[in-house]
């Protein structure tokens, strides 16, 4: 058996955190997890050479296309790809879990509004108090959504991952695994895996120094390939964009991206329900677990949905909502309804578990600095 066909271990730098949802920072751009996980190794298991010399045919394709639509040199192609290694780790990582769990807002919802990510957060808000009043005025984004996401995601720059993301995306786009949804998941990644050479073509970037997320997720907001040529901005004017070291960068980076996604300066995320019997009724039926507004408020409130807001019900009535269920098991589903601006934040990660994870947390950092 030769060095290019055994299965070897290589060491992990560190803890991997998934960013895994295709929501691509929200449907397309940022891959990041429905619900995730975090995971801790100490090596992960590669194949060296799989993709060398035409040997994938997957891989051969990829670079013939690279090649004719985007100029790309043949050689140095074969030579990336016969660097890159393929990862059992990231490709058993990818799959769904064996026996999913049922999902629970309760439990979710304990991983990240918690002291240890406030306390993290308050932090973060205190070193970066001027970006994040720059970020604000600039984009309409409060400082609390973006210190929410980047704490949501890396724990303000604690977990970034510590996978090759060469390696990761070839994984993913030449070897997914046998699912249901191999080819369209397997398309995805190669979008992503082009976008990533482009991108480091157009930064002069070492394709094999970049590190991230199992997933391919890159830096302390964890955006993929796809996201970082499209939305990440360099914030700290020093000449180019910086992810991983750049906390300044990764500050802009988020808020430019919700901004370009439609987020509403100075609207309400979420307005929460009345919890009598007759409102929840109405919840429940109109939770259709799609991500956009699908309804007036009017709609629900003739309905005789009530809410636990003081609002102007006149002027709001033609606002677009979206009923936001929250499932635990052994419990009373939670119910509230998202405005345009939540639905903003399901465009960094389609999950409602995940957005509203993002809003509170910043509520609670922010409820934490006063």
């Amino acid at each position: 058996m030769t060095e290019h066909t055994r299965t070897l271990r290589r060491p992990l730098l560190g803890a991997a955190l998934c960013s895994v949802a295709l929501g691509l920072c929200g449907a397309t751009p940022s891959l990041l997890a429905a619900g995730k996980r975090r995971v801790s190794f100490q090596e992960e298991e590669i194949d060296p050479g799989r993709y060398r010399n035409g040997s994938n045919p997957q891989a051969a394709a990829f670079i013939d296309e690279m090649v004719a639509k985007h100029g790309f040199s043949r050689a140095t192609l074969n030579d990336w790809f016969g660097q890159a290694v393929y990862s059992a780790t990231v490709a058993r990582l990818i799959m769904p879990p064996a026996t999913p769990g049922r999902k629970s807002w309760r439990a979710y919802r304990s991983r990240f509004i918690e002291p240890i990510r406030i306390n993290a957060g308050v932090r973060f808000w205190e070193q970066h108090r001027d970006t994040l009043r720059r970020a604000e005025a600039e984009f309409g984004v409060p400082a609390s959504v973006i210190v929410g996401i980047i704490g949501v995601e890396t724990i303000y720059g604690r977990d970034m991952g510590s996978f090759r993301v060469l390696d990761s995306l070839s994984t993913l786009a030449f070897d997914y695994p046998d699912t249901p949804n191999r080819a369209s998941r397997s398309a995805l990644f190669r979008a992503q895996l082009q976008d990533y050479l482009l991108w480091c073509r157009e930064t002069r970037t070492d394709v094999f120094s970049v590190l991230g997320s199992y997933a391919g997720a890159i830096g302390i907001p964890q955006f993929m390939p796809t996201s970082l040529r499209e939305y990440a901005t360099d914030y700290d004017r020093d000449g180019h964009i910086d992810l991983r070291n750049s906390p300044v960068d990764a500050i802009g980076s988020v808020g430019r991206f919700l901004q370009l996604h439609g987020w509403e300066a100075g609207r309400p995320v979420v307005w929460r329900l009345a919890q009598d019997e007759g409102s929840r009724g109405i919840a429940a039926a109109a939770a259709d677990g799609e991500p956009w507004p699908t309804r007036t408020l009017n709609q629900l409130t003739r309905a005789g949905l009530r809410l636990d807001e003081p609002i102007d019900a006149a002027r709001e009535g033609e606002t677009g909502v979206l009923v936001v269920d929250l499932p635990t098991p052994d419990a009373p589903t939670e119910y509230m309804l998202g405005l345009r601006n939540f639905y903003v934040l399901t465009r960094y990660n389609r999950s409602f578990f995940y957005a509203l994870a993002v809003y509170q947390l910043g509520e609670a950092v922010k409820a934490a600095m006063m």
